[in-house]
C-alpha cells in the first residue's frame, strides 16, 4: 500500500481556521432557522399572544415597563383573587419579565419604537436561537464540532421546544429552556477545564434558571447525582470540586434574592440533596488530600478519622433537615415535586394539579409527535457516549435517563427530555455519518489519498486508513527497539528500559485503537445504504417538524379556525366576550369563571377575577367549583357573597368545542368536594358514567354549570344536540330564576350571565310575622342561607 501523504502544520492550521468559520456560519443559519421556523403563527393569524398564562405575564411586563422596577417588587394587584388580591414581586419568576422588559428598554434606546407586545411576542423565538447555539457549546463539550452543530440543529426543529415557543407563547419556559442548556453547558465546562471562571458563570447561569421557572430544581438536582455518580465511581478530581462546590454556595445565595424562592433555597426537600453532597464532596477531597502528604500507615488511621467524623457531620445534618421537614405534612417537598416521586399523588390529594391537562402524563404517539424520530436515535446516542466514557458524556447520559422518566410522569415535561434528546441524537448522527463515510472514503481512495497530521497515532474519525499504516509503522519501530533492548541486557539497559515503558504502553493502545477501527470500516454498498437511510430519516424529521410548527403548534388558543369544504372558519369569540365585558361594564365589577380564564379576563377585559392560574388559593377555587356545582339559589348565594356580578362560561356543545367547560366539570366537582364535603362527585355521575342526556342525574341536571351552558341552546336546532359529547341535553327547556343572560358570542362559546338583584324586602304585616319569629327559627333560617354548606 502506498505510503500516506503528511499534511503539514501550515496546512492543518488552515484547514482548522476555514472549518471554525464554517461552523460559526452553520451556527448562524441555525440560529435564523430556530427563529423563522416559529414564525408560523404571526404569518398565519397576526401577531397575538398565545394561551392563558402568557396573557399575566404580558400584563406584568406592561405594569414594568410603565412603572418600573421598584414598583414591580411592590406590586399589589387588587384585580386577581377578589378580595384576597396577590403580591405581584413576591410571587412570580421574574425572569421572563425582566428579560423582556429589558429587551424593550435597549431597543427603545436604539430609536426602534416596538410595542412591548411585539417584544413579547418574539421573545420565545429569540431564546429558542440561543437555545439551540448552547446545545452546540454543550455538545461539542461532549462529542465535538460535528456532534454539536448537529444537535443544535435538530433542536432547532424540534416539536416538543416550538410548542413551548413559538411566536407568541410568551411563557416562563420561553427563556428557561435556554437557561437550563447553558447552565449544563458551563458545568461540563468546568469538568473539562477546572476554571474557576466557568464555575462562577455556572453560578450566575443557574441564578438566570432561578429567576426564570420553578424547573431550576431540576438543575440542582441533577448536578449532584452526577457528582455522586462520580465519586461512587472513582472519577473524582480536583475539577469535579471546583465545578460543583462554588455553585452550591454562591448558587444558593443568589438563589435566595429571588422574592418567590427566599429561604426555601435551604429549607425545602429539593434542595437538601445538594447540601448532602456538597458533605461527601469534602469529605472525599479531605480524604485525597491527606493520602498525598501522608504515609500509607498514617493514612489508614486519618482516613478512619475522617470517615467517622464525616458519618457524625451527615447524620447530624440529617437529623437537624428531618426536624425541619417533620412537621409538615408533605415532609417539605411542594406538590408538584410529590407528583413527580408518586404520580398518584396529585389524583389522591390535590386534584387541582391533576386536573391540569399538561399535567397528565403523555401517551406513546405523544413521543412520536414532540420528538419523532429522536426516541430512535437516542439509544445509539447512548452507547456512542460510552467509547470513550467520560465525566461529560456520563453527565449527558444521567441527563437523559431522569428526563425520560419524567416526561414519562408529566406530558408538560417532553420540554425537558427535549434537549438530551437531541444531544444524544446529534452524537449518535455525527458519528454514523463518520463511520459510513470513512468507510466510503477507504474503499474508493484507499490511504494514498488520506492525508493524516504529522505525529497523530491515535488516529481521527476520518482518517483510520491512513491512521492504521502510521500505528503499523510506529508499532514496528517499537517492536525493533524491544528486540535490541533483550539482546544487550545490562545495567544501562535497565534505565533505558524504564525510558521505554511509556512507549510500550503507548504501542499498546494504538494497537488496540488500530484493531477497533478497522472494525469501523464497514463495505461500499452497506456505507452507501446507511447514508442514504440516515438522509431521509433527516428528511423526514425536517417535513414532520414543519408541519408541527405550522400547523399542530401555530394556532393561538384565543382564535380558533376550523377548515371546511366551505373553506376556512375562524372562530374569535373570547376576544368578541372579553371586549364585551370591558365594555359593558363596570370597572368595579366582579367576574367569575373558572380559574383557566382569569388571566385573560384581567388582562383583556380588565375586570376583577375571583380565581385565576395561578392556583395558589385552593379553597378559593373549591369555593366557585362549589358554586358551579351547586343549584341556582345556591350558587347565587355564593356569588353574591363575593360580590359578583357576572358569571363567564365556555360552551363548546354548538361548534364542537372539546376544552368547554362541561368537559371540565367533574374537576369542578372534585375539587370543589374536597373543601366542601357536601359536593360529592357520584352524585354527578349514572352508574358510574359522565352524562348530560336524559339518562343524567337530578344533580347534573339542576347544577348551575349546566344550566348556564345549556340555558336556550334548544333554539339553535330544535332539538338540543351537543356536538362534542354527540347526544342530545336531557333538559332542554328551562329558566333561570337567579341569573340572567347578558351576553353570547357569536358561535356560542362564550357565555355570560348577570346576577339579578336581589328581591325587595318585604314590608307590612309579613316584616312584622318575620320579628315575632323564635330565635331557633332564626338560626335555622340562617343555616339555610349560609352558602358554604
Amino acid at each position: 500500500m502506498a505510503t500516506p501523504a503528511i499534511e503539514s502544520p501550515k496546512h492543518s492550521t488552515v484547514r482548522d481556521a476555514f472549518g471554525n468559520v464554517l461552523a460559526f456560519f452553520i451556527l448562524l443559519l441555525i440560529g435564523v432557522l430556530a427563529f423563522s421556523i416559529r414564525l408560523f403563527s404571526v404569518i398565519k393569524y397576526e401577531s397575538v399572544i398565545h394561551e392563558f398564562d402568557p396573557y399575566f405575564n404580558y400584563r406584568v411586563t406592561q405594569f414594568l415597563t410603565k412603572n418600573g422596577i421598584y414598583e414591580f417588587w411592590n406590586w399589589f394587584d387588587d384585580r386577581t383573587w377578589y378580595p384576597l388580591g396577590r403580591v405581584i414581586g413576591g410571587t412570580v419568576y421574574p425572569g421572563l419579565t425582566l428579560t423582556a422588559g429589558t429587551m424593550w428598554w435597549i431597543l427603545n434606546s436604539l430609536n426602534i419604537p416596538l410595542s412591548v407586545e411585539t417584544v413579547c411576542v418574539f421573545t420565545a423565538p429569540v431564546f429558542s436561537a440561543n437555545a439551540a447555539w448552547a446545545t452546540f457549546f454543550l455538545t461539542k463539550e461532549v462529542k465535538g464540532t460535528g456532534a454539536g452543530l448537529t444537535a443544535a440543529a435538530l433542536l432547532a426543529m424540534v416539536p416538543s421546544y416550538i410548542s413551548r415557543s413559538v411566536a407568541g407563547s410568551y411563557d416562563n419556559e420561553a427563556v428557561a429552556i435556554f437557561a437550563l442548556i447553558f447552565t449544563f453547558y458551563l458545568y461540563v465546562k468546568t469538568l473539562n477545564t477546572g476554571s474557576l471562571f466557568y464555575a462562577t458563570l455556572n453560578a450566575i447561569a443557574y441564578f438566570y434558571m432561578v429567576c426564570s421557572w420553578g424547573g431550576y430544581t431540576f438543575i440542582i438536582n441533577l448536578i449532584p447525582m452526577h457528582v455522586l455518580l462520580c465519586i461512587a465511581t472513582g472519577r473524582y478530581s480536583s475539577r469535579l470540586y471546583i465545578a460543583y462546590a462554588p455553585l452550591v454556595v454562591l448558587g444558593t445565595l443568589l438563589a435566595a434574592l429571588v422574592p418567590v424562592v427566599g429561604f426555601n433555597a435551604v429549607m425545602t426537600s429539593e434542595h437538601f440533596a445538594s447540601f448532602l453532597v456538597f458533605i461527601i464532596l469534602h469529605v472525599v477531597a479531605l480524604v485525597y488530600y491527606i493520602k498525598g502528604i501522608l504515609s500509607p500507615k498514617m493514612f489508614k488511621v486519618a482516613v478512619t478519622l475522617i470517615v467517622s467524623v464525616g458519618l457524625a457531620v451527615c447524620c447530624a445534618v440529617v437529623a437537624v433537615l428531618v426536624a425541619l421537614v417533620a412537621s409538615s405534612p408533605t415532609k417539605g417537598w411542594s406538590g408538584r415535586s410529590l407528583s413527580l416521586l408518586d404520580p398518584t399523588y396529585a389524583s389522591k390529594y390535590i386534584p387541582i394539579i391533576a386536573s391540569v391537562s399538561e399535567h397528565q402524563p403523555p401517551t406513546w404517539p405523544s413521543y412520536f409527535m414532540d420528538i419523532n424520530v429522536l426516541a430512535f436515535l437516542v439509544p445509539a446516542g447512548i452507547i456512542a457516549c460510552f467509547f470513550p466514557l467520560s465525566d461529560a458524556s456520563s453527565f449527558v447520559i444521567l441527563y437523559i435517563v431522569t428526563s425520560v422518566y419524567f416526561s414519562g410522569v408529566m406530558v408538560r415535561l417532553m420540554l425537558v427530555l427535549a434537549p438530551a434528546a437531541c444531544i444524544l441524537s446529534g452524537i449518535a448522527l455525527s458519528e454514523s455519518f463518520a463511520v459510513f463515510t470513512r468507510s466510503i472514503k477507504c474503499q474508493l481512495f484507499g490511504a494514498s489519498e488520506l492525508r493524516i497530521d504529522p505525529g497523530d497515532v491515535s488516529g481521527k474519525p476520518g482518517d483510520s486508513c491512513s491512521g492504521n499504516n502510521e500505528v503499523d509503522s510506529n508499532a514496528a519501530k517499537i517492536d525493533k527497539n524491544e528486540v535490541s533492548v533483550k539482546e544487550r541486557p545490562s545495567k544501562k539497559n535497565k534505565k533505558k528500559e524504564k525510558a521505554k515503558e511509556p512507549v510500550e504502553k503507548a504501542a499498546k493502545v494504538a494497537k488496540k485503537a488500530r484493531n477497533e477501527k478497522r472494525l469501523l470500516v464497514l463495505p461500499m454498498e452497506a456505507s452507501l445504504v446507511a447514508l442514504i437511510l440516515l438522509v431521509l430519516l433527516c428528511g423526514f424529521y425536517v417535513v414532520h417538524c414543519v408541519w408541527a410548527a405550522a400547523e399542530a403548534y401555530s394556532a393561538p388558543s384565543i382564535v380558533l379556525t376550523s377548515h371546511t369544504h366551505d373553506g376556512v372558519h375562524v372562530f374569535d369569540d373570547f376576544r368578541e366576550a372579553y371586549a364585551w365585558l370591558s365594555h359593558n361594564t363596570d370597572v368595579d365589577d366582579k367576574v367569575a369563571s373558572w380559574w383557566d380564564y382569569g388571566y385573560q379576563t384581567t388582562a383583556m377585559a380588565n375586570r376583577t377575577v375571583i380565581v385565576d392560574n395561578n392556583t395558589w388559593n385552593n379553597t378559593h377555587i373549591a369555593t366557585v367549583g362549589t358554586a358551579m356545582s351547586s343549584p341556582e339559589k345556591a350558587a347565587w348565594d355564593i356569588f353574591n357573597s363575593l360580590d359578583v356580578k357576572y358569571v363567564l362560561v365556555v360552551f363548546g356543545g354548538l361548534v364542537g368545542y372539546p376544552s368547554d367547560d362541561i368537559n371540565k366539570f367533574l374537576w369542578m366537582v372534585r375539587i370543589g368536594g374536597g373543601v366542601f364535603p357536601h359536593i360529592k362527585e357520584p352524585d354527578y355521575l349514572r352508574d358510574g358514567q359522565y352524562r348530560i342526556d336524559a339518562q343524567a342525574t337530578p344533580t347534573m341536571l339542576n347544577s348551575l354549570m349546566y344550566k348556564l351552558s345549556y340555558y336556550r341552546f334548544v333554539e339553535t336546532d330544535g332539538k338540543g344536540f351537543d356536538r362534542v359529547r354527540r347526544t342530545e341535553i336531557g333538559k332542554k327547556h328551562f329558566k333561570l330564576s337567579h341569573f340572567e343572560e347578558a351576553f353570547t358570542s357569536h358561535h356560542w362559546m362564550v357565555r355570560i350571565y348577570k346576577l339579578k338583584s336581589p328581591k325587595n324586602r318585604i314590608r307590612g304585616q309579613s316584616k312584622k310575622s318575620k320579628l315575632k319569629t323564635s330565635p331557633s327559627s332564626k338560626t335555622r333560617a340562617a343555616r339555610k342561607r349560609n352558602p358554604w354548606n
